[in-house]
C-alpha cells in the first residue's frame, strides 16, 4: 500500500492541527485526528506541536492502526490498494472498536463480511446505510465510493 498516499488522505480528511481541540465525539484530538485520551503524547512534549512531531504521531498511528487491522482481520491485505487505503481510513477514523458491542470498524459486521468476500457494492452500501456515514460528510461519500469502484477520486490537495 501507497503509505504516502494513505497519510495524504488523513491530513485532508482529518486537518492538521498543533494545538489540542474537541473532535466531534468530545475526544480531546491534536495533529491528524490523535486521541489523547487513547494515547497521551510522549514526555517533555509541548504546545504548539512542531511539524516534526505531528508527522512522528501520525506515522505512528498509521503504524498502530494497520497492525491492529493485521491483528483482527488478517485478510484485508488482500483487497486491492484503493480498498486497504479505505479500511485504513475507517480504522483511523473510527478505531477498531468491538465486534461484540457494535462499535467501531468491528461493528460493521455485514460491512467487513462483503469487502472479505470481495462484494464491493455490497460493502458501499451497507457503509452508506450507516449512522457513521451521515456523520462524515464528504470523506464518507469519497470511501463510499472508492469501496465500490476501486478507484480512489483525487483531491486536489493530494498528491
Amino acid at each position: 500500500m501507497n503509505l504516502t498516499l494513505l497519510e495524504a488522505e488523513l491530513r485532508r480528511d482529518e486537518g492538521v492541527r498543533y494545538v489540542p481541540y474537541l473532535d466531534t465525539r468530545g475526544f480531546h484530538t491534536v495533529a491528524c485526528g490523535h486521541n489523547l485520551a487513547a494515547s497521551p503524547l510522549p514526555a517533555g512534549w509541548a504546545y504548539p506541536l512542531t511539524d516534526a512531531q505531528v508527522n512522528q504521531l501520525l506515522e505512528r498511528d498509521i503504524s498502530t492502526g494497520l497492525a491492529k487491522l493485521d491483528k483482527v482481520l488478517p485478510w484485508w491485505r488482500q483487497m486491492d490498494e484503493v480498498r486497504q487505503r479505505v479500511i485504513a481510513n475507517l480504522v483511523f477514523n473510527m478505531g477498531i472498536g468491538n465486534a461484540a458491542l457494535g462499535t467501531g470498524l468491528l461493528g460493521f459486521k455485514n460491512t467487513l463480511a462483503a469487502m472479505q468476500r470481495g462484494s464491493y457494492s455490497v460493502a458501499a452500501a451497507g457503509m452508506k446505510a450507516s449512522a457513521w456515514y451521515s456523520q462524515t460528510g464528504q470523506r464518507a461519500v469519497r470511501l463510499c465510493q472508492a469501496m465500490e469502484t476501486g478507484t480512489m477520486p483525487i483531491a486536489a490537495n493530494v498528491a
